[in-house]
């Protein structure tokens, strides 16, 4: 089984390694980082990269996609050798997932029409627009489509698919071989929970803001 890892200039890491880490662990897969040119891929801080192992065009069919997102997401709109190459990734793939903003591109290349689906907090709301039903859920599963909510929500969904594929027991395993025990000292995880200030802030700041 082969996992594609979508990555692009400005993706966030986490969004990409939390997957990686968990659906990595796959017994008898195969997990490729995938760009559209080979080499290292700068995260939106700047200072971290990954390295590309294969072209897009070299990975035409593969059985799970995962799309990062990150700030460098917004120009990814408007590439159509990434839409159209999750277009046919995904009409042969078993499972087209995405993290964060990632769940834009597959909105953006029809993939998420009708669909239940989630993002970041600040974008979710966004997926209407592409047809998407928005659901402010942390993973939302509709058909062979997984969506995660922001960042460190891809380490759920990775363990949430590695359990629909392997079972329950294999993924409490990699659960408990990667420590993931989440015992954060605050509760502001989401803006249902945060104070509203910094809701209010990041809202703001945010390039999704609603106009």
């Amino acid at each position: 089984m082969q996992i594609a890892i979508v990555v692009f200039d400005r993706f966030t890491a986490l969004d990409a390694v939390g997957p990686y880490e968990t659906l990595g662990r796959l017994p008898g897969s195969e997990t490729v980082f995938v760009a559209e040119r080979r080499g290292p891929v700068r995260t939106d801080t700047g200072n971290l990269a990954v390295t590309a192992d294969r072209t897009l065009a070299e990975v035409p069919h593969p059985d799970i996609v995962v799309v990062a997102g990150g700030p460098g997401q917004t120009p990814q709109m408007e590439n159509e050798v990434l839409l159209d190459w999750l277009r046919t990734a995904d009409a042969t793939s078993t499972w087209t997932t995405s993290v964060c903003t990632g769940s834009l591109l597959l909105a953006g290349a029809g993939l998420l029409r009708g669909r239940r689906a989630t993002s970041h907090w600040l974008a979710v709301g966004h997926l209407e627009s592409f047809g998407a039903v928005p659901t402010a859920e942390r993973v939302v599963t509709d058909g062979k489509y997984v969506t995660a909510a922001g960042v460190s929500a891809g380490i759920d969904m990775g363990l949430t698919l590695l359990g629909r594929i392997a079972g329950d027991e294999h993924a409490q395993g990699v659960q408990l071989a990667v420590e993931y025990d989440p015992q954060p000292p605050y509760d502001s995880g989401s803006p249902r929970k945060a104070p509203a200030h910094l809701v209010e802030r990041f809202r703001s700041r945010s390039r999704f803001a609603l106009s």
